[in-house]
């Protein structure tokens, strides 16, 4: 006869000094660390793999609202949240994606408004592209007053300050970039199209951009967690698509 035993550890600190706690909430059996005083179950479930996340995540950021994921993968908003600010913070920082910076290049800036819980709580995305690359060098969230301008001049990367920077009439932009690279035109004179290009796509891609849309976030963060997940993934693709 074979008998065969199993020994649990903490999950926290690894230590073998452990006794049993009862039951959780759905009926599974906890211990407790006499070490480190956690409190576990001794054999965790795990409900949805690595793949799974992910699915979820990307349908989370185009236009499936929480409740319709709750509704189509059954899995709760609050967990779902958890997992973007996880995912968010393991990516790439925006310089990071970048490619490198030419002598010649000329951005292109421009903003867009969206909302946080009611339409009245505006939040304008202000942007700066490079024009040769199609790459979003810099961004800012906010109003649409002169901080949020310098917000986006302070993000952008020292190399791409003295380039030449394209911009709409909007009498803010002449506050914030020197006279010698400011280059103010009309919308007729198409200065701006790749980064008015770039707006429309992502209103396209992510709900909470869409014109006249009833999607939206509740709270500034999750609205800056998202819009930083698409910038950086966009800037990723470019740049495997410009090396490869």
């Amino acid at each position: 006869m074979i008998e065969e035993t199993t020994k649990y550890s903490c999950r926290s600190c690894g230590s073998e000094a452990i006794i049993r706690n009862g039951h959780n909430k759905c009926g599974s059996a906890q211990y407790k660390c006499k070490a480190c005083g956690a409190c576990r179950v001794l054999t965790p479930k795990v409900k949805y793999t690595p793949e799974q996340k992910t699915t979820i995540l990307k349908a989370y950021r185009e236009r499936i609202s929480l409740r319709g994921l709750q509704r189509v993968f059954g899995v709760w908003r609050s967990t779902v949240l958890r997992w973007l600010k996880v995912w968010v913070e393991s990516l790439p920082t925006l310089p990071e994606t970048l490619l490198p910076m030419q002598a010649t290049d000329v951005l292109e800036l421009d903003e867009l408004v969206s909302f946080v819980a009611e339409k009245f709580f505006k939040r304008w995305l202000w942007l700066a592209m490079c024009r040769r690359t199609r790459q979003i060098v810099a961004y800012a969230i906010g109003d649409r007053s002169e901080s949020t301008a310098q917000k986006l001049w302070q993000s952008l990367p020292k190399s791409y300050q003295t380039c030449p920077m394209y911009t709409d009439e909007y009498d803010v932009y002449p506050r914030i970039i020197p006279t010698e690279q400011h280059r103010a035109a009309p919308k007729a004179a198409h200065q701006t199209n790749h980064q008015e290009r770039w707006n429309n796509t992502l209103r396209q891609w992510i709900g909470r951009y869409t014109r006249k849309t009833l999607s939206f976030s509740k709270e500034d963060v999750y609205h800056s967690l998202v819009t930083h997940w698409f910038i950086i993934e966009y800037n990723l693709r470019i740049r495997s698509s410009l090396t490869m």
